[in-house]
């Protein structure tokens, strides 16, 4: 380890970590020797490698359980796709200018599944200790990839006997030296910093790989990560009342009297219009949607719906809600800005038949003032 780690920082792009197994495979041998060859007398070492190749073979499949087995199968295709496309973003990482490409990646991993059980083998995946021990030792392109395979096989067909020599302190080592190099300090200081979201997401997926395993790890991490974006998302979504200039769009501040007039005058009217802002979806609807559903002492409520961003099935029912128990209590309810992707899923779930009339979705906010304007003129004077 210690070589791989100062040899790196005087040539970089020599590999070290080949000197270095090599250099402890030889002195291990010779420490068991000079012990008249006691197997004890030295490290433990890789032991027995097979020293050719199966003939291929369909293997056999137990029909009666492959219920069982596909479930199996999709668990282990996801993780093994997961540990492939991450050992990749990890490699970018770690090179200049250098970007996978995801579904070449996962198609070459198809492929080498497919063939792999006719040779008896097991799923294939890339893993992120070798693809780091690779990328330290030069690594530029994917013949690096090739050579690895041609000299397995060379292992495999010469070489088996030699590399049962190489001690498993060694390999050890390597990894542990490519898990020191992986780390940045800088880069970690920096997240810790960031947010307490990303914080508390570094720190679990830390000690459920130490507690766990790797690809569990990830899935933690995974899990942690999309509780906080879902918590930060939801955030930004909030109901706010609007004045009169915010609602018809002027965008000016205009005369400050005739605001207040104007503002006045809807107050008189019993209309009141409000904004929703952000995601109208599961982690937010709820608690200030029905804020607005104890409005009270008002005839119109017009909801401005140009600034939501995306609403999902429990946002629309939520929504369907309020608008039905406003509607209830005599209080009407206009629909102005709605998108058209953002309708569809309204119109899909029923919620635009809570409306009193078809005609109180509005394509612009100004048209949905001036019909509340109207209509509790004619409630005020009826």
């Amino acid at each position: 380890m210690a070589v791989i780690l100062l040899g790196a920082r005087v040539r970089p792009g020599f590999p070290f970590a080949l000197l270095a197994v090599a250099g402890a495979t030889v002195l291990n041998v010779v420490v068991r020797d000079a012990g008249d060859g006691d197997p004890g007398g030295g490290l433990a070492t890789i032991g027995h490698l097979p020293s050719g190749l199966p003939a291929p073979h369909l293997p056999a499949v137990p029909w009666a359980h492959l219920d069982s087995l596909l479930l199996a199968a999709v668990a282990v295709a996801a993780l093994g796709a997961l540990e492939s496309l991450l050992s990749a973003s990890v490699a970018d990482a770690m090179t200049v200018g250098e970007r996978h490409e995801p579904d070449r990646e996962l198609l070459g991993q198809g492929l080498a599944n497919v063939a792999s059980p006719l040779f008896g083998g097991l799923p294939a995946t890339a893993a992120i200790a070798r693809t780091a021990v690779n990328v330290r030792a030069g690594a530029t392109s994917r013949l690096a990839a090739l050579v690895h395979a041609l000299v397995l096989l060379a292992v495999v067909l010469v070489g088996a006997r030699w590399v049962a020599e190489i001690p498993m302190a060694a390999l050890a080592g390597v990894l542990v030296a490519t898990a020191v190099q992986m780390v940045r300090v800088s880069s970690l200081s920096a997240l810790v910093r960031s947010t307490r979201g990303d914080a508390a997401t570094l720190v679990v997926t830390a000690v459920a790989t130490v507690a766990l395993d790797l690809v569990a790890a990830v899935l933690v991490g995974l899990v942690a990560a999309g509780f906080f974006a879902l918590r930060q998302t939801a955030r930004t979504a909030r109901l706010e009342e609007i004045s009169l200039d915010d609602a018809a769009d002027r965008g000016g501040p205009g005369d400050r009297s005739d605001h207040l007039e104007e503002e006045r005058r809807l107050l008189d009217e019993q209309v009141v219009a409000y904004r929703i802002d952000g995601p109208l979806f599961f982690a937010a609807a709820h608690d200030f949607l029905l804020e607005l559903a104890e409005v009270s002492r008002v005839r119109v409520v017009v909801l401005r719906m140009s600034h939501v961003t995306t609403i999902d099935a429990t946002g629309a029912h939520v929504l369907a809600d309020v608008i039905g128990r406003l509607e209830r209590r005599g209080v009407t309810v206009l629909l102005s800005g709605v998108r058209p992707q953002h309708r569809a899923v309204l119109e899909q779930l029923g919620v635009l038949d809570g409306l009193a009339h078809e005609r109180h979705l509005f394509a612009t906010t100004p048209e949905a003032i001036a019909h509340a304007r109207d209509h509790a003129a004619r409630t005020a004077h009826g």
